[in-house]
Formats: structure tokens, C-alpha cells, sequence
């Protein structure tokens, strides 16, 4: 018996999140972990679970998340992106409704580099008279 599973690359800011779709009761298991233990902060869970909402599958498949890299706000970013698209894959009918709500689109915000000459990307050395 062959396993059904679809896979999704999600991305944001410096996290990359390889996600897997698996038929089953709604297990999410990030990183060997489960979500309480990954994520403390609520909002984080939601974000993660955004795309299974959206769409009414949260019962319906269990999520195996690979994340690495970023901090743990954009680690969530990225696995919502990977769980999007994995879901496009199980039913491209389910378009409308993830691009309508924004998880398609990959979050191209990134840090601005540090210029020469200035303490920061923008901040500027304190001006001093003599």
C-alpha cells in the first residue's frame, strides 16, 4: 500500500519550511516536536493553522514540518506558505480561496543591508559639532 502524501516549500524572510501532507486526525508535528511544545505564543499556532481554517481541512490531514533557519515568527510565516501549497496540491480548487486570503504569495520582505559608513542600514553615525 503506497502512502499518500503532498509536499509543500514554504518560505519567509531567512526560514524555508518543507511541509508534508498526510492523510489523518490533524497531528501537527513540527521539527519531531508537536506545535504546543514549538510555538509558545498563540498567534504563532494560528498563523500555522490559517490555511487548514481557510479552507475547512483541519481535521483531515496530519502536517510534518522540516523548518529551518529564521527566527520563530518567521519559521510560522513559512510553514502556513509550505501548508498552502501543499494543500493546492491535494485540490486546485482551493485556489481562490488561499490566494484570496494572501498564503500563496510568497512574503518577499527581507532585512535591508548595512551600508558603509553608517552604524546601520539607515541609522546614521551621532553628529558631533567638533
Amino acid at each position: 500500500m503506497a502512502l499518500i502524501q503532498y509536499w509543500g516549500t514554504g518560505r519567509r524572510k531567512t526560514s524555508v519550511a518543507r511541509v508534508r501532507l498526510l492523510p489523518g486526525e490533524g497531528a501537527v508535528r513540527i521539527n519531531n516536536r508537536t506545535m504546543d511544545e514549538y510555538f509558545g505564543l498563540e498567534t504563532l499556532k494560528l498563523i500555522v493553522k490559517q490555511p487548514l481554517l481557510v479552507t475547512e481541512t483541519l481535521g483531515r490531514y496530519d502536517v510534518l514540518v522540516n523548518v529551518q533557519g529564521g527566527g520563530i515568527s518567521g519559521q510560522a510565516g513559512a510553514i502556513r506558505h509550505g501548508i498552502a501549497r501543499a494543500l493546492l496540491k491535494i485540490d486546485p480548487d482551493l485556489r481562490l480561496a488561499l490566494k484570496r486570503e494572501g498564503f500563496l504569495t510568497r512574503d518577499a520582505r527581507m532585512k535591508e543591508r548595512k551600508k558603509y559608513g553608517l552604524k546601520a542600514a539607515r541609522r546614521a553615525p551621532q553628529f558631533s559639532k567638533r
